[in-house]
């Protein structure tokens, strides 16, 4: 899917093809929402006046190109406009991995402390995502992002073939129902955590975020930066917690093996190459 940027100038109106994507068809314009928030582009709904699919009479419609007209008045950096992202469904976008490339975006403020979630809310996440994946039921091969409270209730689920653009279409739905940012909610991946997705979540103010699988380095260091909880390789009651356990709670007591290491039941406080899975 191509995005289009609508910029609104004294000469008119200027099309600029921002992105190229490869995903599953649905949610579209929660995509584009989605990806150009998390992206640096606008900083929230107010920015977008309109989205649409492309109707140029000269192009057949295929309902693959999405255009989406800027605000008049609105501001934006001209560098990130021009530089073309070209995303994959397997590493997102390329080139711009540095924690420093997301801090000088406008993050909101994450709650210090909350939310507080108990260990066994996050032993239901998967099994609720899971049973949520209508598409991948059908076909097994899509990776999907659900959006939880802390309770472990469902807000939404979006799945796509990119486990970045899931996590762009939540957060674009999110968006342009006004309901940013997500400072009481949980996140949660079905496949690994990647810096691009932790980003993601920094932008809309995820403090909390579950994996399926492990994280990257980038990802956990993002984390500690933000003040967020990470949490991966969550199989039932079975986790790593990579960065923020202060928002954990009711965790069972720690027990120490005849090395004097610390361990939990079923889950372990995690460091990349040295965590120790105790389930």
């Amino acid at each position: 899917m191509e995005i289009r940027l609508m910029i609104p100038s004294a000469e008119g109106v200027r099309p600029m093809s921002l992105s190229v994507t490869m995903r599953t068809p649905g949610n579209d314009f929660e995509l584009a929402a989605g990806f150009l928030l998390t992206e640096g582009i606008i900083q929230g709904r107010k920015d977008i006046e309109q989205i649409a699919y492309c109707v140029d009479p000269d192009v057949e419609q295929e309902f693959n190109i999405v255009s989406v007209s800027l605000r008049p008045g609105t501001s934006f950096d001209p560098a990130l406009v021009e530089r073309h992202f070209y995303t994959t469904s397997s590493c997102g976008v390329c080139g711009k991995a540095t924690i420093e490339a997301v801090r000088v975006r406008h993050i909101p403020k994450i709650p210090t402390d909350s939310p507080r979630v108990s260990h066994r809310v996050i032993g239901r996440l998967g099994n609720e995502l899971r049973e949520s994946q209508h598409i991948f039921a059908r076909t097994g091969s899509l990776h999907a992002a659900g959006l939880f409270d802390a309770e472990g209730m469902l807000l939404s689920v979006r799945e796509d073939v990119g486990r970045h653009n899931a996590v762009d279409k939540v957060i674009g739905q999110q968006l342009l129902a006004n309901r940013l940012p997500l400072s009481a909610t949980v996140l949660m991946v079905s496949g690994r955590a990647s810096f691009e997705i932790l980003q993601k979540a920094a932008v809309a103010g995820v403090p909390f975020v579950v994996a399926v699988g492990a994280p990257s380095n980038l990802a956990v260091d993002v984390a500690k930066e933000f003040g967020m909880t990470l949490v991966g390789f969550a199989h039932g009651d079975s986790f790593n917690i990579y960065a923020g356990g202060h928002r954990l709670i009711d965790l069972p007591e720690r027990e120490a093996d005849g090395g004097g290491a610390q361990r939990r039941p079923r889950m372990a406080v995690g460091t990349l190459g040295g965590s120790l899975d105790v389930s």
